[in-house]
This record gives structure tokens, sequence and C-alpha cells, in this order.
């Protein structure tokens, strides 16, 4: 078991006692069945970005405190260097790293995130309450959304509704990179 991936599902554990919140509602805020929410708390699986910012906006506790553990103490801007976002290496086909987890009361989550060829070859879905803006920095890939295959090249941006189910797949069997922000 990934002990990064346990320690989110703790905290997210210790987010639903101290707000006094039953599994059925931590799922109906999730928009996800209470078997899936209850394998997400085991720690056994990934729990996708979009499932915990949900259960941020809610319950007003900050995403980047989710996944870190470490609070937001920026309030007027966060400036993050080139290659210094917090690293969030949950899941095995993508490498996220995120972009402002030090400013207090986001309204958006801003993540660069990078897939291989490799590691995409079967494009694994998820959804997420929100929307999903990305941005290609380098390389190709195809997105799926809600069943349309779409290929975004270097410039290329998408804007979508996260509670579709959605996945990347790096193309040309090179490295892809891009700007994704959880809306």
């Amino acid at each position: 078991m990934n002990e990064e991936i346990k320690a989110v599902a703790d905290r997210l554990i210790g987010l639903r006692e101290i707000m006094d919140v039953s599994l059925e509602e931590a799922a109906e805020v999730c928009g996800i069945s209470i078997e899936k929410y209850k394998e997400y708390e085991t720690g056994e699986i990934d729990i996708p970005v979009g499932i915990l910012q949900s259960m941020s906006k809610k319950y007003g506790i900050d995403l980047g405190t989710l996944i870190s553990g470490q609070e937001p103490h920026m309030h007027s801007y966060c400036l993050t260097k080139k290659d210094k976002g917090l690293s969030v290496d949950r899941r095995k086909d993508y490498k996220y790293q995120a972009l402002a987890t030090g400013f207090q009361n986001r309204k958006a989550d801003p993540f660069i995130v990078s897939i291989t060829p490799e590691e995409t070859k079967e494009i694994h879905f998820n959804s997420h309450p929100g929307h999903e803006f990305e941005y290609m920095i380098e390389g190709s890939m195809k997105v799926v959304v809600d069943g349309k295959e779409l290929v975004l090249e270097e410039g290329d941006s998408l804007y979508f509704d996260a509670t579709k189910l959605h996945g990347m797949q790096a193309l040309n069997g090179k490295n892809a990179k891009f700007l994704a922000i959880i809306i």
C-alpha cells in the first residue's frame, strides 16, 4: 500500500469524523456510491483529486491540507517557482505538481500534470464534481470525456464537465505535460 495514499485517506477520515459527517453524506457530497467512498477511506486505492476537492470545498478545509497535511499561509499571493510545486505522486500513471497549495481559500486548484506513454497505455477513467480546464504544455495526448475522444497538441486547451468519465493518454511514444485546473 502506498503510504502517501494511506495518509491522505487518514486525513479524509479525520475530516469526516471531526465534522461529524456520515459515510452516506460524504459519498453524496462526492457524487459517488457509499461503497466507492468506503474504498477510498481504506487507503488501498488512490483518491482522485476531484473527490478531495469536493470534500474540501463542502467542509471548508484546504485541498492542499488534505493532500499534504500542511496548512496554507499565504493570502495575498503564492509564488511557485518552476518545478518546485508540491509533488503529488499518488497515482502511478499521473504525476501531479500542485501550484498553489500555499494560498488560503483558493477558488480553483492548478496542477502541472505529467503522463508517460508507458503508464497510460490503458486509459484509467475517473470523474469528480466540478469542472476541469487543461492546457497542453508539451507533447500530445488523447483525452476521452464522456466517450468522446479528443487530441490535444501543444498550445491546445480543453474545458469540460468533470462529472463525466474522463481519462488521458500520452501519444506518439512521448511524455506529455499539461496544466490542469480543477474548479
